[in-house]
């Protein structure tokens, strides 16, 4: 029983390891929509038998981000703009909610924090550093969820949110981008430390309502990448 349970656990944490690694690729885009993933060489690169790659490809499956085609192949899948729709309405909401909740509290080392986050994403955009730049992006957001104690909505948020976080990352290095995600940021942190209930969640409105406005453009260079 003791075997079967150490068994059991280790393909759970093998899957976990997949998922992981293969949903940050997908939404880095460096597995690209269309992108063919072998299982045979998913398993020699982690190791693994195929019961948790099989495990992890269905949960990809599942958030829409491969398709799965039995006995064919499975191909990362592209981003699919309905569930990017659902997915910025899901954060938009809880987040104009949770800034309310933090400029009715004006918690000045919480402030400072979301301060230094900036600081640390305009050095970041100084050196181009995308895939940092996103990292401390998630961090900024994650600390107001934390502050109110709601981190498991920002696990949820961030399961849900696979569609739009791959457009918004396609459209990161569109020229002027890296700044207007800061100055949003700015302005959200000046009114929450304002102590400002109204335009706190009125500037994450509109910080998190351009992703999906940047479409055709993305579409004109990237056709293959969508689908409706």
């Amino acid at each position: 029983m003791d075997d079967r349970v150490a068994q059991d656990g280790r393909r759970a944490g093998g899957a976990v390891q997949v998922f992981d690694a293969l949903r940050g690729d997908i939404i880095a885009l460096r597995l690209t929509p269309g992108a063919i993933l072998s299982r045979a060489d998913i398993q020699e690169r982690f190791g693994l038998s195929s019961t948790p790659v099989r495990d992890a490809l269905m949960r990809l499956q599942e958030e829409g981000l491969v398709d799965v085609y039995p006995q064919y192949a499975t191909v990362v899948a592209p981003i699919d703009l309905s569930r990017a729709r659902e997915a910025q309405f899901l954060r938009r909401s809880v987040e104009m909610e949770l800034a309310r909740g933090l400029a009715l509290r004006r918690d000045a080392a919480l402030i400072e924090r979301l301060r230094s986050l900036i600081r640390q994403q305009s050095a970041l955009a100084d050196e181009g550093e995308y895939e940092a730049f996103t990292t401390a992006d998630h961090a900024f957001h994650q600390t107001m969820y934390d502050a109110l104690a709601m981190g498991a909505l920002w696990g949820l948020v961030r399961r849900r949110g696979g569609h739009i976080d791959r457009l918004r990352r396609l459209h990161l290095p569109v020229a002027g981008k890296l700044r207007d995600i800061l100055a949003q940021h700015a302005a959200i942190v000046d009114a929450i430390a304002a102590g400002d209930p109204v335009a706190a969640p009125e500037m994450v409105r509109l910080h998190l309502s351009k992703s999906l406005d940047f479409v055709e453009q993305l579409r004109e260079t990237h056709p293959a990448y969508f689908r409706d």
